[in-house]
């Protein structure tokens, strides 16, 4: 069975490696600031001090106009959860949301839906890509939120969110946008001036840093009513006792996948594009989902048709690879992907496809070696 520690992870898209550095920040915060920061004392000031800092560095690492624009959460899924459950204009009580987006979006587009708010579903075509046109569409007096996700989590297909954002604001300025960037951010400009939405979320172990933190960063003035009901912290916006070693370790890799997101970028459409090369020339009929679309350069979706994505999940452990089938929070799941089937993919096509996703850690020549060991279990498995 492989680790994360094996040459051939290939489920970067699930979750990352965490930088050595943040493992350090972390580990030294577990000590030195770990009193609650909440608390009055000095060792709860110090705790408190090391937050802010970190809180300070997100909002400049993000464009946010001020550092209490940032509402730290405990991942990206409680940050759509707080976006699309806590913003709110005025008495606009509909939300526009794409077929393709997280099911921590979906799940909580529908909550609104039950408490009586409306909710718009917009498609996509084949190549899992919005059209702003048609998102616009959808937009009238009613409607008071927008979310669009940066990047697919399964294809890893990039959405046209500035241009989407731009639309939407021309017809209507008082509409805000959100876009989940949790997969976006390892690999491309990630702010809000760059892609002119209002709010965003992100979680920190997609990009290095710990689980179970993750952030929504929204433009200063805009209110956001609490889905978690407590202390109060986070200025009444999200309660929960602070994490803060989680908080300045995810910051950490903020900083570092910034500073390295080019380079990382670079390296890593290289070993995707050989990754894919050596197994579509290998199997003509294999399809890379997406191919027509622009992607992250750090996923490879790829259609195998005539060969069930669990059984070949299973042969590709035991040579040491390890990938998945679709979002790891799906994991398990009987029902087809949704992202496939808003794709058009039928049940047994949807049911064929694997994902292959590369990251940080991903060492030179992984994609040859793994594409080469992919061909060798598909001569096996067919």
């Amino acid at each position: 069975m492989t680790n994360m520690t094996d040459a051939l992870y290939l489920d970067h898209a699930a979750t990352t490696d965490a930088h050595p550095e943040v493992v350090d920040v972390v580990a030294k915060a577990m000590t030195d600031t770990n009193a609650n920061a909440s608390g009055l004392h000095g060792p709860a000031r110090a705790a408190k001090n090391a937050m802010e800092e970190a809180r300070e560095e997100a909002a400049s690492l993000l464009g946010v106009g001020r550092p209490l624009d940032i509402v730290f959460t405990s991942g990206g899924t409680e940050a759509d959860n707080l976006a699309i459950g806590g913003i709110r204009v005025g008495d606009r009580r509909t939300v526009v949301t794409t077929a393709i987006e997280h099911e921590a979006v979906l799940e909580s587009v529908e909550a609104r839906r039950r408490r009586g708010d409306e909710v718009r579903i917009v498609g996509v075509d084949v190549e899992g890509r919005v059209s702003p046109a048609d998102l616009v569409d959808h937009i009238d007096p009613s409607v008071g939120l927008v979310s669009v996700m940066a990047a697919n989590n399964e294809t890893g297909v990039i959405q046209p969110v500035p241009e989407i954002a731009d639309q939407v604001k021309q017809v209507d300025p008082n509409v805000l946008v959100h876009t989940d960037a949790v997969q976006a951010f390892a690999t491309q400009p990630v702010d809000l001036a760059t892609m002119d939405v209002d709010a965003l979320s992100l979680a920190a172990h997609k990009f290095g840093g710990p689980k179970g933190v993750g952030l929504l960063a929204v433009r200063s003035a805009i209110a956001i009513d609490p889905v978690l009901h407590g202390g109060g912290q986070e200025a009444g916006r999200r309660s929960g006792t602070y994490n803060v070693p989680g908080i300045v370790g995810m910051v950490t890799a903020m900083r570092i996948t910034v500073r390295d997101r080019d380079a990382n970028a670079e390296r890593l459409k290289a070993e995707r594009d050989e990754f894919e090369r050596i197994v579509t020339s290998a199997y003509p009929d294999a399809v890379v989902t997406g191919a027509g679309a622009d992607r992250l350069v750090s996923h490879s979706h790829i259609h195998f048709p005539g060969t069930l994505a669990e059984t070949l999940l299973i042969r590709l452990d035991t040579e040491g690879i390890a990938a998945a089938a679709g979002s790891a929070c799906q994991s398990g799941a009987v029902e087809p992907s949704h992202v496939l089937t808003a794709m058009g993919f039928d049940d047994i096509a949807a049911g064929e496809c694997i994902r292959f996703s590369f990251g940080w850690s991903s060492p030179a020549g992984i994609g040859t070696d793994a594409a080469k060991r992919v061909v060798a279990v598909l001569e096996q498995v067919r």
